[in-house]
């Protein structure tokens, strides 16, 4: 069994290609412009060209890519509007989560946070940008576990395509991460001390983050930017 089958194991081939895609574009494997062919991608990941071109309409939906007909399949750019519209939709939900889970929230799952806490800080010593995204991304789904609203976390996820882009791009281009480990220490220690009002304010404060860097990246980084 090869290793694409192996991972497509547990669900279809085109969500294999759409995931695996997907989180290139996002990891900044697949560049803004880049230019991408269902027979490459079919090649590369050992699957007939029908499941690559129905990620490529998925990720078209999601303006991860724009299909030309004169040019091709293309990598988007990032479009700050997009951004922005998926940090206002997490922003408001995640405020509900953290009363919840200040509610809510048991032992276990309060343990579950610090071990991931845990983590962040040893990937300040060693780690890799990609990681710290990773482990940003598990501390903030552990809450919509704990909270029973995996389904709404699925959403949010594909709404913040471009948002994720932007963070992943901010880590990779700024590698003083203290900060953000530092507000995700912040949120856990309101949550631990069920203060609704002081963990829905960080979160909001961490959410907010990428506000006062994206003009910066922008300028920085103008060809990747709509």
């Amino acid at each position: 069994m090869s290793a694409s089958e192996t991972k497509r194991i547990n669900g279809s081939t085109r969500d294999f290609v759409y995931e695996t895609i997907k989180e290139k574009i996002i990891n900044w494997d697949l560049e803004p412009g880049t230019k991408i062919s269902e027979k490459e991608i079919a090649s590369q990941l050992q699957v007939s060209r029908t499941p690559v071109r129905e990620a490529f309409l998925k990720l078209a939906q999601e303006e991860l890519l724009g299909v030309f007909p004169q040019s091709g399949t293309i990598v988007s750019q990032i479009d700050l509007a997009l951004v922005e519209e998926g940090r206002f939709v997490r922003q408001k939900i995640e405020r509900a989560i953290v009363e919840e889970f200040c509610a809510n929230s048991t032992q276990e799952q309060l343990f579950l946070l610090e071990s991931n806490l845990a983590m962040q800080e040893l990937c300040l010593e060693k780690g890799s940008h990609h990681r710290l995204f990773e482990l940003d991304e598990e501390f903030h789904r552990i809450m919509f576990e704990s909270c029973k609203k995996v389904r709404t976390w699925k959403m949010i996820r594909q709404m913040n395509s471009h948002f994720d882009r932007l963070r992943v791009l901010r880590l990779a281009s700024n590698t003083h991460w203290d900060g953000v480990v530092s507000q995700h220490k912040k949120i856990f220690e309101y949550l631990e001390l069920k203060d609704v009002d002081a963990a829905a304010k960080e979160i909001s404060d961490h959410l907010d983050l990428v506000n006062y860097e994206k003009d910066e990246l922008k300028l920085r980084y103008p060809g990747y930017f709509k």
